[in-house]
């Protein structure tokens, strides 16, 4: 059954992203004050989104470099940060609520289930996960992480379209605007 579920919740995670944003929009209820305390979480979310995304070579090989010498998952951190700025933005605790909510239901399961992967293929793995912790990052660069041996590569960067997040809270931080200024009361 959990098996199910993890294959569920790889595949339902982008599409269930964007039903959630028009839901997000719907129960919004934005305020200048609430927008810019949002950029305190959103702007280090891309940043480490964008950061992580330029060290990262997916399945081939394991990843111990630049952010990922501090946190196994800089990327997932970098989007649960996203998600709470903006449920901030939208300054509505139903949001944070649900969002608390399917990030539990969707990214607990894909991270195991990433892992169960990455130990399959990767016979390091199991000491790296020793050192780097899953989520909340190390202060310190793991020792014997090779954090020093990576370098950012602009070039991953634009093969994943880490780029795309970037237009994404643009577009959301637009939809907030007009739905502020257009309902300003």
């Amino acid at each position: 059954m959990a098996m199910g579920w993890n294959r569920v919740a790889r595949r339902i995670r982008v599409p269930l992203g964007f039903a959630f944003a028009v839901l997000f929009l719907w129960l919004a209820k934005p305020t200048w004050l609430f927008l810019a305390l949002s950029l305190v979480l959103v702007v280090p979310g891309l940043l480490l989104r964008g950061y992580a995304s330029g060290y990262v070579k997916k399945n081939a090989e394991l990843t111990m470099t630049g952010p990922y010498a501090h946190t196994r998952n800089p990327l997932y951190l970098g989007s649960i940060l996203i998600a709470f700025g903006f449920a901030l933005a939208a300054h509505s605790l139903w949001i944070a609520l649900i969002l608390a909510i399917l990030f539990a239901a969707i990214y607990i399961p894909v991270i195991r289930s990433e892992e169960e992967y990455l130990r399959s293929v990767f016979p390091e793995f199991d000491a790296y996960a020793t050192t780097v912790p899953r989520l909340l990052p190390r202060v310190v660069a793991a020792e014997g992480s090779g954090a020093t041996k990576g370098v950012f590569s602009g070039a991953l960067y634009r093969k994943h379209r880490e780029y795309n997040a970037l237009l994404g809270a643009a577009g959301m931080y637009a939809a907030l605007i007009l739905k502020l200024v257009l309902l300003r009361k």
